[in-house]
C-alpha cells in the first residue's frame, strides 16, 4: 500500500458531498442530469449523488478515492480502481444508452488501472493538483500489478486533454457520445492510456 504524501488521504464518507461535486465537474454535467432521474420523494440530485459517493462498493464509492485537502477542505479527487485482466460481459441491450460509448472504450483496455475521476474544484485549478493526483494514480496502478493506466475524455475538454497528454497518456479510441437531453459541446469520447513498462 502506498503512502501518500501530506495534504493527500484516502477519502471517507464524510467526504461524499465533495465528492459528488468533484464528480460532476469532471463528468461534465452529466452525473448531476443521471442523478436528476434517480431522485426519490423529496431527494435531491446531489444528494443522491453524495449516497452514491457514500457506498462501499461500485466504481464511484469513497473507498476508490484519494482526496487533496486546503486549510481542512477537500479541493481535488481522484476516483479509480484497477479493471479486470478481461472484460466483463454486459448485455448492451440492458445498459441505457449514454453508457454504452463508455463501456465500449473501457472495455479496449482490461488490465489497467482505471481513472474514473480526476477533477479540482474551479477556484483551485492551476495549483498542479491533477498532476499529483495522477502522479498517485500511477503509484496505485504499479502496487496493484497494472502495466498501465486508462480514461475517457471529452473530445471538448481542451484542458484536461493537454494535463493528460503532458503526463504520457496517448490517444487510442474515440466513440461518438450519447447525449439523450445532457448538454454538452462534445461529439466524442476520447479513450487515453499511459503504458507503465
Amino acid at each position: 500500500m502506498i503512502e501518500l504524501a501530506r495534504s493527500f488521504r484516502r477519502a471517507t464518507q464524510a467526504d461524499a458531498s465533495a465528492m459528488a461535486e468533484l464528480v460532476n465537474f469532471a463528468g461534465e454535467g452529466m452525473p448531476l442530469y443521471l442523478w436528476s432521474r434517480m431522485t426519490e420523494p423529496g431527494e435531491s440530485p446531489w444528494a443522491v449523488g453524495a449516497r452514491r459517493a457514500m457506498r462501499e462498493e461500485g466504481g464511484f464509492s469513497y473507498r476508490n478515492a484519494v482526496v487533496r485537502e486546503d486549510e481542512g477542505r477537500v479541493v481535488a479527487a481522484l476516483i479509480g480502481y484497477p479493471l479486470p485482466d478481461e472484460p466483463v460481459p454486459v448485455d448492451y441491450d440492458e445498459l441505457p444508452a449514454m453508457f454504452v460509448p463508455l463501456q465500449q472504450l473501457e472495455d479496449l483496455v482490461p488490465g489497467t488501472w482505471y481513472v474514473n475521476v480526476l477533477a479540482t474544484f474551479p477556484e483551485h485549478r492551476g495549483k498542479g493538483y491533477g498532476r499529483e493526483l495522477l502522479v498517485i494514480a500511477e503509484q496505485l496502478a504499479l502496487d496493484t500489478g497494472r502495466n498501465g493506466l486508462s480514461l475517457i475524455v471529452s473530445d471538448a475538454n481542451g484542458g484536461a486533454r493537454r494535463l493528460y497528454a503532458r503526463q504520457g497518456y496517448e490517444e487510442m479510441a474515440t466513440r461518438p457520445m450519447v447525449k439523450d437531453d445532457w448538454q454538452n459541446p462534445g461529439e466524442n469520447w476520447v479513450l487515453l492510456r499511459k503504458s507503465l513498462i
